[in-house]
């Protein structure tokens, strides 16, 4: 029994942690997983690979500028691997939501910037204030792209889309469901930017940014 609860301890503080490694090589790294349409909803599943992802060469990117600014990030950052970041964003997305979804302003402010935190809270407020709450499913992540990356003042940002279907309830304070439905998943489509302070000993990405994709 002993042994159980320590290994259970183990899995919850290593899902707690998995947002902190974006970007990072270290040989270990999981996959990670939208606020509504000013931050959509939706329930993430943050899954636990059992093989390293491929490694595929920058200049595999759809977009020349991003590849040259990953270039540019990994000059002034040996240890960054654009391949595990996007992993790494795909768990932070559906941590960031499930948070989101919860109205746990605590966890979100320990992974977003102050405005994009303040942004998030409004938006549980305003569900909470006429007694809303949100029953929603991730269903997938289609995609989870890097669409631009850029070094400003020793500062590393990067914007990825992504695109995921997803199951959004809106239930009363009753538990009635008054919106959206479980079994059908609605496509949805965001775009999402970090940063990052390259020269900072601080391994973690930021997410300073949320937008609806074009």
């Amino acid at each position: 029994m002993t042994t159980l609860i320590i290994l259970a301890m183990v899995f919850v503080f290593v899902a707690l942690r998995l947002w902190s490694v974006l970007g990072r090589r270290t040989g270990h790294e999981q996959p990670m997983a939208k606020a509504d349409a000013v931050l959509a909803p939706r329930t993430p599943a943050v899954s636990v690979p059992t093989t390293e992802p491929a490694v595929t060469p920058i200049d595999n990117l759809p977009s020349p500028a991003a590849a040259t600014g990953l270039r540019a990030i990994s000059a002034v950052d040996p240890q960054f691997d654009a391949v595990r970041f996007v992993e790494g964003a795909k768990n932070a997305y559906a941590m960031v939501l499930e948070a989101f979804w919860r109205g746990d302003e605590e966890q979100i402010g320990q992974m977003v910037e102050t405005e994009v935190a303040q942004a998030f809270a409004a938006a549980i407020h305003e569900r909470e204030a006429v007694g809303e709450h949100l029953d929603n499913r991730l269903v997938s992540v289609e995609m989870a792209q890097i669409e631009d990356a850029r070094v400003e003042n020793q500062v590393a940002f990067i914007r990825i889309r992504f695109e995921a279907d997803i199951a959004a309830v809106t239930r009363d304070r009753d538990g009635n469901v008054i919106a959206g439905s479980l079994t059908d998943a609605v496509p949805t489509q965001d775009v999402w930017t970090f940063r990052r302070a390259v020269r900072s000993a601080d391994p973690n990405w930021i997410l300073c940014e949320t937008d609806e994709a074009a």
